[in-house]
């Protein structure tokens, strides 16, 4: 099957090609390395932001990378992409591929040799003049998969940075990361905190604010309520400054989302207005900051927390310019509620052969 042939607004999520499998990839690689350049060019990141954010999109096309050669040649299973307001793999995905790899040493035991396969192509091609099956591709794949993929790199539901010294200027002497994948909505979200440590090491706490972090901050919920999850947990951080992305949804041929965008592309590439890799994607960027203190508990277990201002919360949309004058058209009421007009990135162009 062809790029032409994959059927556009009403089919299932699944995509069970070869053609399919490279035609998501390098629209998802595409529009996230777009996103990191507009981020840096459109100032909605710090310098030291972007870098932590450059480096989770890269475990996160990395993942989807791996699913590619995972599923491209097998004929048992198909890699799904969500349904729900996302347009990135389903979250289960990561899941599957992040257990599969902890057997990675059972199955490589189990892979055909790699001389024997390439004797098995080579009479193929050139004694018998025929195409290579799909099994013995399947098999190429394999050997592929489980003997370069690493699981350390996979986007796992919730991926911990490090903590290191803010920079200068910033709400809080130090800084972290962190990414988690929403179940919910099956989006990855990316959360940077600032803040001052009241304690005598930070060394000999940094395991303790991971852990704090992982069992509070790693779901989509309200970001002030986030904050003050992270302010109780323990008592010598003062989170001063908390931000998280939201990325997505990600608005492409495989969404079948009720989101307006979604709608409005899907609509038009239906009616052969739009080419099959149209895209856009959605940001919402929240931000919280302590105004001032107050003090919470009885005589013996009295805290110092944080009062959180109210968040502030803005929506970007990025897509290329005749994607921006279709929205424009289709869906001025959600232009006119963005935080700045869209933000024009380049076309995807990929070839129909």
């Amino acid at each position: 099957m062809s790029i032409n042939q994959i059927v556009t607004p009403l089919d299932s999520g699944y995509l069970d090609t070869k053609a399919q499998y490279v035609f998501y990839h390098k629209m998802v690689d595409f529009a996230l390395k777009e996103l990191i350049v507009s981020a840096q060019q459109n100032q909605l990141c710090s310098t030291q932001e972007i870098i932590f954010f450059k480096q989770y999109a890269d475990l996160l096309l990395y993942s989807i990378e791996a699913m590619r050669v995972k599923y491209m040649y097998d004929e048992e299973d198909n890699m799904k992409v969500d349904l729900t307001e996302s347009g990135f793999p389903n979250y289960l995905e990561f899941r599957y591929l992040f257990n599969d790899l902890s057997l990675k040493e059972k199955y490589v035991n189990k892979l055909k040799d790699v001389s024997e396969l390439q004797e098995e192509f080579l009479d193929s091609l050139l004694r018998k003049k025929e195409p290579v099956s799909r099994s013995k591709l399947f098999q190429a794949a394999s050997i592929i998969y489980y003997t370069s993929v690493e699981q350390k790199f996979i986007f796992n539901r919730f991926v911990q940075g490090k903590i290191i010294k803010a920079p200068e200027g910033s709400a809080g002497e130090f800084m972290t990361s962190w990414s988690f994948f929403d179940v919910g909505c099956n989006r990855p979200f990316i959360c940077f905190m600032y803040f001052d440590f009241e304690g005598t090491n930070i060394e000999t706490n940094k395991e303790l604010i991971y852990e704090m972090l992982m069992a509070t901050a790693d779901r989509d919920m309200s970001l002030d309520i986030m904050a003050y999850g992270i302010d109780r947990k323990l008592k010598d951080i003062k989170p001063r400054h908390i931000k998280r992305i939201d990325l997505g949804p990600f608005h492409n041929v495989f969404a079948k989302d009720e989101n307006q965008i979604t709608h409005a592309i899907l609509q038009s590439i239906a009616n052969k207005d739009l080419p099959l890799e149209s895209y856009a994607l959605s940001l919402k960027i929240d931000e919280v900051v302590s105004g001032s203190e107050f003090t919470e508990g009885g005589y013996f277990s009295k805290q110092t927390l944080q009062k959180w201002n109210e968040p502030v919360h803005q929506s970007y949309v990025l897509a290329p310019h005749r994607i921006i004058q279709l929205l424009y058209s289709k869906t001025p009421e959600v232009m006119n509620g963005l935080a700045k007009p869209p933000i024009q990135i380049a076309d995807l162009e990929i070839s129909k052969v």
